[in-house]
């Protein structure tokens, strides 16, 4: 029976999806939103405010200040209020209305940035408040982009994890935001399972793999500033999603009795589309990195959706399912 004092002492890190009815393929997808903070960010947010600890960077008083589209910040807001700082999240407006009510729930400031950065986005708007902000005394920037915490946490946990449950994993699919889940699980792929593959599953719009930038309205995965990071070559193949195909994956995936977030429909409809191009592909794995709860503004809103992608995705929605997901 497990007993907690502290909510990012609990984490579910052992539980898969088997989609092979919805995929028609082994595939396995690894649940990483059953944690307080709902996603899996638990594991950097934990991972980054303990090395900040160790160094003396975070003392009694002190406070956080991070970027973050919504997962990263709710899980910051939870281990702040746990261990007694203040925080400040600087997201924009694609963060679902969800995330924001919860980050205030737990005590967070968060502010919104609108304009973007006329070269790097509103990423790029997010990181100068920051930097703005972190010129206050006792302000402390984690800099989940370049915090190693971010990567190690998965090269501790997620890697091993996957490779325990699944050794004869041929291929494993793991979303790109900042990098940090494919770092670290690529890293301890590349050591300890060589002869697994591992693909990034990125979003149209995002500059991460060098593509050219684009708008983009799901929070979660791509980025406008190529994350510093990231080590493509520990990435065995890339493949971009688009949005309207990450929402019908989200919704095809509730016919089947699982509300996933839109991290994890990006991921599992990159993951269709790569299965399908390679038949000889035996056990895959998918890493899903939140569920939907926070979504139901956005993603599984019937408006929301019909304003920025049409009425005809919603057609599609009610009357087939997307290409490639068949029993």
């Amino acid at each position: 029976m497990p007993i907690i004092s502290a909510p990012q002492d609990f984490n579910t890190d052992d539980l898969y999806v088997d989609l092979r009815r919805f995929a028609g393929r082994p595939l396995f997808l690894k649940c990483e939103g059953f944690n307080f903070a709902g996603s899996i960010k638990i594991k950097a947010a934990r991972s980054m405010v303990a090395a900040a600890e160790r160094r003396g960077d975070l003392r009694p008083g002190s406070t956080l200040v991070e970027s973050s589209s919504g997962n990263l910040g709710v899980a910051l807001s939870l281990v702040a209020a746990s261990s007694g700082y203040r925080f400040v999240c600087v997201t924009d407006s694609r963060c679902t209305l969800g995330a924001r009510q919860l980050m205030e729930t737990l005590g967070a400031e968060v502010r919104i940035v609108t304009e973007p950065h006329p070269e790097h986005g509103l990423l790029g708007a997010r990181i100068e408040l920051v930097q703005r902000l972190c010129a206050e005394r006792g302000h402390v920037w984690l800099n989940q982009y370049e915090n190693a915490g971010n990567w190690r946490a998965h090269y501790e946990t997620t890697g091993p994890r996957i490779a325990e449950a699944f050794p004869d994993a041929e291929v494993v699919f793991i979303g790109a935001g900042t990098t940090g889940t494919l770092m670290g699980c690529a890293r301890y792929l590349r050591e300890h399972r060589p002869g697994t593959r591992v693909v990034a599953i990125d979003t149209v719009g995002s500059v991460t793999f060098g593509t050219p930038p684009a708008r983009r309205m799901i929070p979660g995965l791509g980025t406008g500033i190529r994350p510093p990071m990231l080590d493509a070559s520990y990435v065995d193949d890339v493949l971009h999603v688009a949005e309207a195909d990450t929402v019908r994956t989200c919704r095809a995936l509730t016919r089947e009795g699982f509300c996933f977030g839109g991290s994890t429909g990006t991921v599992v409809s990159g993951a269709l589309s790569w299965l399908e191009r390679h038949e000889d592909i035996g056990t895959a794995v998918a890493i899903a990195p939140d569920l939907g709860d926070r979504y139901l503004d956005t993603v599984y809103h019937d408006q929301w959706v019909a304003d920025l992608y049409g009425e005809d995705l919603l057609e599609d929605d009610r009357t087939i399912r997307p290409a490639g997901l068949g029993r």
